[in-house]
């Protein structure tokens, strides 16, 4: 076999979008990095050579996706607890004219809706209206006509607007919301806590089974901020670090432990200048790719023997 001059390069140039398309429809880092290196092992071993690079790897990592997404639902439903996609505190994809839809169309609430579609609507959705592609390279991509296609898109979108809050805050307000939590998160300020959160919202952690978690989620703002304000100041007392960043294109948290390594991630929804939903990703098999990954067990037993011990009389 011939080396092939410049399809590698012309490979790397996509492999950004490559990867976005493939964890939209996944929701998992490890996925959507095997779908990538699978679509070049196909590309790399065809002798042909296709019209548009663009169009033909796309479809090549879409088809892949739907048929991993097919098999990973089995075992979404035998998941421990809550299922949250595994956190991205980067998109490698980057369009200036659509920034603010891929941000929008990778946060975790946005992730979580997609997960209400069949995996043909959620393709189509991903193609359509992330990343603009037409009718005619969707239709190629997952094997249906153009006319299939616009219905499965009509289906999909119908779920997401159904699901899709009524406002939002722009990116500035979210950020300077997330800066005043981390604060407040820091020093157990119960109140200032209170005074962030939306009155329904929601704190709701993803264990798998593997490290501690949240027994059901807590709501409303009154519980929510006793149990953040009580909780996170102990992190401190333990060298636990807490790292503002971005996790899905909207605030978040990066904790670590002494060492470094990586404890677990919080991920923020925003609406209407209050904090909507609070998401935890703690489990270690969705936390890997960020680095290595802290002992959440045993950072758990080291925070009870640091708890301050009421007085006796």
């Amino acid at each position: 076999m011939d080396a092939r001059p410049g399809r590698a390069e012309e490979f790397e140039e996509l492999r950004p979008l490559l990867f976005s398309i493939a964890y939209r429809i996944l929701g998992s880092v490890g996925e959507a990095e095997d779908a990538v290196q699978e679509t070049w092992l196909r590309f790399d071993g065809s002798s042909t050579r296709p019209a548009s690079t663009k169009a033909f790897l796309s479809a090549v990592v879409t088809r892949i996706s739907i048929d991993v997404l097919r098999s990973a639902r089995v075992r979404r439903e035998e998941y421990v607890g809550p299922w949250f996609p595994e956190p991205l505190l980067s998109d490698p994809y980057q369009d200036p004219a659509r920034a603010v839809e891929l941000a929008d169309s990778v946060s975790m609430a946005a992730l979580l809706l997609l997960e209400r579609l069949s995996p043909l609507e959620r393709a189509v959705f991903v193609l359509r209206e992330v990343f603009a592609f037409g009718f005619d390279e969707i239709a190629t991509a997952v094997g249906r006509s153009e006319a299939a296609c616009r219905q499965l898109l009509v289906r999909a979108r119908r779920h997401m607007e159904a699901g899709r809050p009524r406002f939002a805050a722009d990116r500035q307000e979210r950020q300077e919301l997330a800066t005043r939590f981390l604060d407040a998160l820091k020093d157990g300020d119960v109140e200032a806590l209170r005074n962030l959160l939306a009155t329904d919202v929601r704190l709701v952690g993803d264990g798998g089974g593997k490290a501690p978690q949240l027994a059901r989620a807590v709501t409303g703002a009154e519980n929510v901020a006793r149990v953040l304000g009580a909780f996170f100041p102990r992190l401190t007392r333990v060298d636990v670090t807490f790292e503002p960043h971005e996790v899905n294109g909207q605030p978040g948290v990066v904790f670590r432990d002494r060492d470094g390594r990586v404890l677990y991630i919080l991920a923020l929804d925003v609406l209407g200048g209050r904090i909507q939903t609070i998401r935890s990703v703690i489990n270690p098999d969705k936390l890997g790719h960020l680095g290595p990954v802290a002992d959440a067990w045993a950072v758990h037993h080291e925070i009870r023997q640091a708890r301050p011990r009421p007085n006796r009389r």
